[in-house]
């Protein structure tokens, strides 16, 4: 069986109307900010410092949903590190505006119109936006309120 490496990302929505969530881009994909966690790191708090070194948005700006939790498991074949099973917790994180990301990453961004219809990438962002909106099916006020 391959090493597990976790790591943790944020799926940033922006409460305005509609609702906006950021990725971010590499040369080839859509991505969301994400990144490996530290050893006896908390995964939430690995979620936080990686969204804040990736966009330069503070992890103290940021409004975590209490109720959204979604984890990815996939294969990794990779140079750096090489073969390995990367398990990645996405969170959902609330900003009460669209903010500027400064990038150190990505090659771009994108605010996207809330709830997206459209195929991004199957792998990893499509399924995480499904979950997050079935979990608005549940909290529907979370778009307009993150602390109700």
């Amino acid at each position: 069986m391959s090493e597990i490496i976790d790591a943790a990302g944020m799926l940033l929505l922006a409460l305005e109307s509609p609702p906006k969530f950021l990725l971010m881009r590499h040369h080839n994909r859509w991505d969301l900010p994400k990144g490996h966690a530290e050893s006896g790191e908390e995964i939430l708090t690995t979620a936080l410092r990686e969204t804040e070194e990736e966009t330069g948005l503070r992890g103290s700006t940021i409004v975590v949903d209490p109720d959204f939790r979604f984890v990815l498991e996939y294969e990794v074949k990779g140079q750096k590190r090489g073969n390995y099973r990367k398990r990645v917790t996405y969170f959902i994180g609330y900003l009460p505006a669209i903010r500027r990301p400064v990038l150190t990453e990505h090659t771009g961004y994108q605010w996207w119109s809330w709830p997206c219809l459209e195929p991004i990438q199957a792998e990893t962002v499509d399924p995480l936006l499904s979950a997050a909106s079935q979990h608005f099916e549940t909290y529907p006020q979370r778009l307009k309120s993150p602390t109700t």
